[in-house]
């Protein structure tokens, strides 16, 4: 049986979503997963410059996690639930991050990516986003990241603010 494709909706993440984003968090990036405790904190905004914001289908269908201060913004995670993948879920999210930090003032959106990740490089690539440097070592495992940025303001923005 196909199931039908519901277009999430984008939004600020609440208390009520931690345990899927943890649980989402753990399933999508394994050992390098941050705690269900952290995921917590920054829900609750008790990190000051952090943001989630989830993909909501009647479920947590992805959520991203962005970090804003004064002209750089970071997109620190971003994860969709497998069946969900390949369906504009990460594009909306990633869409979101992208006003929110337009919004807050950032001129520039960085991230890192494993340098193995060939379908989330060119995800990032299609975007608009540029590979500036490499970080070795980065992950748990040992695995380099590469460093990718993508411009904002005229050149990127967008207005949603949580």
């Amino acid at each position: 049986m196909i199931r039908p494709v519901i277009r999430p909706v984008i939004r600020p993440a609440t208390a009520e979503d931690v345990t899927a984003i943890a649980d989402l968090e753990s399933e999508a990036l394994g050992e390098d997963a941050w705690s269900e405790g952290l995921v917590r904190e920054g829900v609750a905004g008790n990190l000051p410059t952090v943001h989630y914001v989830v993909a909501d289908d009647g479920e947590l269908a992805g959520y991203a996690v962005a970090s804003v201060v004064a002209d750089i913004a970071e997109l620190q995670r971003i994860a969709v639930r497998d069946d969900r993948r390949r369906s504009g879920v990460a594009s909306a999210l990633l869409d979101a991050v992208v006003a929110l930090a337009d919004a807050g003032g950032a001129d520039r959106l960085l991230l890192e990516v494993r340098e193995t990740n060939a379908p989330a490089r060119a995800f990032y690539a299609d975007r608009g986003f540029v590979e500036v440097d490499r970080r070795p070592r980065y992950y748990r495992d040992g695995a380099p990241a590469l460093v990718m940025r993508r411009p904002l303001g005229a050149a990127g923005g967008g207005g949603w603010t949580p």
